[in-house]
């Protein structure tokens, strides 16, 4: 193995990627070519200074510019180096991709993202504390989907009605959301490509409320459904705690006791997600730009139109498909639902890229997926009844259900089995 070709492997074996025959060939050229151990030696630093410390802007001049922007916003935290792995991979098959490729791999990541973000309505109606915050023009604060130690790190800047996202397993991509015109602008920084998305239908108005929910979450107290518990410390800051409770969700709030500000928020909403809000900034001095929905320089913009529009049972059926086709080679995921589809966003690019697919087929992927996520997200908005049991099915088990559901007043469920065939079922006739 010469120098090169060891570069070109070194991410792949910090990422625990190679065969055994490769990986013995690096480590054997690595323990022979003093160059190509100190290049290894700078990347497993970095990946060190990560998990150390929570420095996330690292620049590095290695080969292909691999480690450049491992997360591009500041306020991003990975608490492990496993989170900047996973957005290496998709760093690292973009990046080797062919060009008739890159397109429908950043497709598929930009719409999958979308279903992602679960947007609560506000159903709990908080006391007002602090004015200033409620009218704040800008509000920037992390999002963590899952818990601290494993979840994906969203950072959200919020500029009037407009809305940037990165996210620390998809570092290279960034969204833009103008509510008001229910337009989202996705950008792809390492393949220079961007696309726009009408937003119009379910998704614009989970946005919408996103953004109301923001603000209306800092409300600390409503008579009767808030229980006040003292103080605790918490990230290491004294702070007064909340907790509020709704009929299908239940946040807790850590207020600062002298600003009564917000220093993290925590929310559960029905049976399969829960998320937290931190390091918040109000009323922050933002380059304005960052919101603009205008392609940048340098940017191509696709020419493929994406919209959304509303989600139906078929997408969810068709999501499960993709998860069991693409995602799991033939068999349903453990789990389903928003955390789980963020965990499996890298397994997906990276089997929707090996398929050398067109640009308007990697789309149409992300589309499914996206419209899929929003029909679950929709039943956990609405408390509705829902239970999943597809981990381990084979994709075609005819006679297994995977996933059944109670529709908004009926009294039947809505029943899906292996090979993705839908049905009515009175409750007694569910399996146990």
């Amino acid at each position: 193995m010469n120098c090169t070709e060891c570069k070109e492997l070194l991410v792949e074996q910090m990422e625990g990627l190679l065969d055994k025959s490769r990986e013995q060939a690096v480590v054997g050229h690595l323990a022979d070519c003093s160059a190509c151990k100190a290049e290894a030696e700078t990347l497993r630093s970095l990946q060190d200074r990560l998990e150390s410390n929570g420095k996330v802007l690292v620049q590095s001049d290695l080969e292909n510019n691999v480690m450049n922007l491992i997360v591009r916003e500041q306020k991003v935290r990975l608490k492990a180096a496993e989170k900047a792995a996973e957005g290496l991979k998709i760093r690292r098959i973009i990046m080797k991709s062919p060009a008739t490729r890159i397109a429908a791999a950043a497709a598929v990541i930009i719409i999958a993202a979308l279903g992602i973000n679960y947007i609560m309505a506000p159903s709990v109606t908080w006391a007002k504390v602090i004015e200033p915050i409620l009218n704040a023009r800008t509000v920037v604060f992390d999002m963590i989907l899952g818990t601290d130690d494993t979840g994906i790190v969203s950072h959200e800047i919020v500029v009037d009605s407009r809305m940037r996202k990165t996210m620390s397993n998809m570092p290279n991509m960034t969204m833009i959301i103008d509510t008001d015109n229910a337009k989202l602008l996705g950008l792809d920084a390492e393949a220079k490509t961007a696309v726009y998305v009408d937003m119009t239908g379910d998704l614009g108005d989970r946005h919408r409320s996103y953004i109301k929910f923001v603000r209306e979450i800092v409300r600390q107290l409503q008579d009767g459904q808030v229980e006040e518990l003292g103080e605790q410390v918490i990230e290491g800051q004294k702070a007064v705690v909340f907790v509020g409770r709704g009929q299908n969700e239940q946040v807790t709030i850590w207020a600062d006791p002298q600003t009564a500000h917000p220093i993290r928020i925590e929310a559960r909403i029905g049976q399969d997600l829960s998320f937290t809000m931190k390091n918040f900034e109000f009323d922050a001095d933002v380059d304005e730009s960052l919101v603009s929905m205008e392609v940048p320089e340098g940017y191509a913009l696709q020419k493929t139109d994406i919209a959304l529009g509303n989600a139906t049972e078929e997408d969810f059926a068709e999501s499960l498909r993709i998860w069991a086709e693409i995602i799991g080679d033939g068999t349903f995921p453990e789990a389903v639902g928003s955390q789980s589809a963020m965990k499996d966003m890298p397994t997906l690019v990276r089997k929707v890229d090996a398929m050398q697919i067109s640009e308007e087929q990697g789309t149409q992927i992300g589309m499914s997926f996206a419209r899929g996520l929003m029909f679950h997200q929709t039943l956990e908005n609405q408390g509705g009844e829902w239970h999943y049991a597809g981990a381990g099915v084979k994709v075609g088990e005819a006679d297994t259900p995977i996933f059944w559901y109670r529709p908004q007043g009926q009294l039947t469920y809505r029943v899906i089995y292996g090979d993705l065939s839908i049905k009515d079922l009175e409750a007694k006739d569910l399996p146990n």
